[in-house]
This record gives structure tokens, sequence and C-alpha cells, in this order.
């Protein structure tokens, strides 16, 4: 199993400052690295692949440097977005060819393989020019995995990709993180990550604006109330009884929904006593589920920040 360490990396070009001073641990299991546009994501994705120095701090994989250390590349798998491929060649002579440059003892085999876990074998003897864009991404996987890497990094893998391509490389990517190797993957669809990622870091703005499960991240968010919707048996009583307690500060009945809209600013207390408010007056709670608490309402609120 391998970590990637990041400890007060900076990156810049010229002025901009790409990166600023972000410490992170990536390690086994499946990241998803978040960020708005420009937020210095395939910036990190490639000093963690080794195609970058950082301008300051240190990037390492188990302790040692990946910058300019050809060691780090037998272990590391990248996937990048911008697509550097050679048209000329067959799907199966570019993973070939990746096979061969990493020294592989049968690398025929190795490439036969990697084109198998991304269900590739059927076009491997077409030309990359022939592909589409969901194709093309996917025989860049097979190239990153021909090797069988612990680390895999890929930036906006599922570009291009239709539902079934995108549902059968989540498959992939999960049982990579189930076998304890290093999976970090870079979206801006949020389902995505909500869907493959059991951990989260968020960049914005080139510095690192939060990390861990994203629904602990949310309950930490203790500045911005939290939302829910509340079913019960009395509506109306429970609403009477939520905005009298100090631990709401606006409570909406829905009627399209059947259901109470209720903003807490106190997340415990009001955790603890929207039960007892409901046992007092005999009513009973039906469902209680928070409104804003997707990955999508957090990255919202770090964003925003």
């Amino acid at each position: 199993m391998s970590t990637i360490r990041i400890e007060n990396t900076s990156r810049w070009f010229g002025n901009v400052v790409a990166v600023n001073d972000i410490t992170m641990d990536i390690g086994p299991g499946v990241t998803g690295l978040l960020g708005p546009n420009g937020a210095g994501k395939s910036t990190l994705i490639h000093m963690m692949g080794g195609f970058l120095g950082p301008s300051a701090g240190s990037v390492t994989l188990d302790g040692e440097r990946i910058w300019r250390n050809e060691a780090a590349y037998r272990t590391i798998g990248l996937v990048p977005e911008r697509e550097g491929m050679y048209d000329f060649l067959t799907g199966g002579e570019f993973v070939l060819a990746n096979a061969e440059l990493h020294g592989l003892p049968d690398p025929g085999a190795a490439a036969g393989r990697a084109l198998a876990v991304v269900d590739m074998e059927f076009a491997a003897d077409r030309r990359v020019s022939t592909y589409s864009k969901g194709m093309r991404q996917r025989v860049k996987m097979a190239s990153a995995l021909v090797h069988d890497p612990s680390v895999l990094l890929l930036d906006e893998p599922f570009n291009g990709m239709d539902p079934r391509q995108r549902m059968q490389l989540m498959e992939v990517l999960r049982q990579m993180g189930r076998d304890g190797r290093t999976v970090l993957f870079s979206s801006h669809i949020l389902e995505e990550v909500e869907q493959l990622a059991s951990h989260i870091e968020v960049v914005v703005a080139g510095r690192h604006a939060a990390s861990g499960d994203f629904r602990r991240i949310r309950r930490l968010m203790t500045d911005r109330p939290h939302h829910y919707l509340v079913r019960s048996s009395d509506d109306r009583a429970l609403a009477a009884a939520l905005i009298a307690d100090p631990s709401t500060s606006a409570v909406e009945i829905d009627r399209a929904e059947g259901a109470l809209r209720v903003q807490a600013t106190d997340f415990l207390r009001f955790a603890r006593e929207l039960p007892r408010l409901a046992r007092d007056r005999d009513i009973r709670l039906l469902a209680v589920s928070p409104s804003d608490e997707s990955l999508e309402s957090v990255f919202s609120y770090l964003v925003s920040a």
C-alpha cells in the first residue's frame, strides 16, 4: 500500500500561483479531488505523477521524492486530462508501446490484460484516430494500468464516456480501492465523486479548503445553518414547538412535500431536542432527512466561503 504526501507545497508559473502551500496525504482507497476550474487540481496531479516539480515544499511517495525519481514511475499510473496520443497507432499498439517502455517481461500479455480491464479488446486493432472521446479515454486508462501500478492518478477520466462506460470504469476504480491501491481522481461531475469516492480533498484558488468525508465536513461547518426535511403525524404542532426552540432559525410548512423545512442553527441541540419535542406532544416522527448534506451542497458552501 502506498501513500503520496504533499507537504507545504506550492507551484507557480511566473507570477501566477497555481498551488499555494498545500499539505495533504493521499492513501489507499478512492479519493476525489474537487475544485472549480483553475483551482490547481491538474497542477497537483501532475506534481504527484512526477510531471512537474514543486516550486516550494515536497511531494513524496512512501517517503521518496517523486520529482526526477524514475523508480516512482514503476508504482504510479497517470491518466492526464490532455491527450498526447499517437493517432497513427492502433489502440493495441499504443498500450503495447507503454508496456515495452516499462520494460515488462511479457509486454504483449500485459497490454492484453490492461485492454481487457477497460473493455477495449474489440477495438484493439483499430487506429486511435477512429476512436470516440470515450474510447480514447479508456485506452489512456489501459496504458496507465499496463504495469499494474499501486497508485493511479486520473484527471477528469470520465470525460466523453457514455453511461455504460462510466459505470464500468467506476467499478474498476472501486475494486482497485478495495484491493488497497491508492486511487485519486478529479471530476467536475459531483455525482460521480459522491458515488465513487470514500474521501474528498477540496482545493479552492490554489489553497486546500477541506479534507475527509463530505458529510463530516458539512457537520463541521458550524457557521452555516443545517437544513432538514421533517415529516410527522402533526406538522403544525411540531412547527410551533420548533419555532419556539433556540436551535432553529426558520420553519416552513411545505404543502407540496407534506413536510416541514427546518433551518437549524445549532445542529447538536436540534438533534437532541427534536425527538424530545415530538415525544412530549405525542407526535410521531415519520422521516428526518438533511436537505443540504449532499456533496453538491458542501462543495457550493466551500467555494463560496
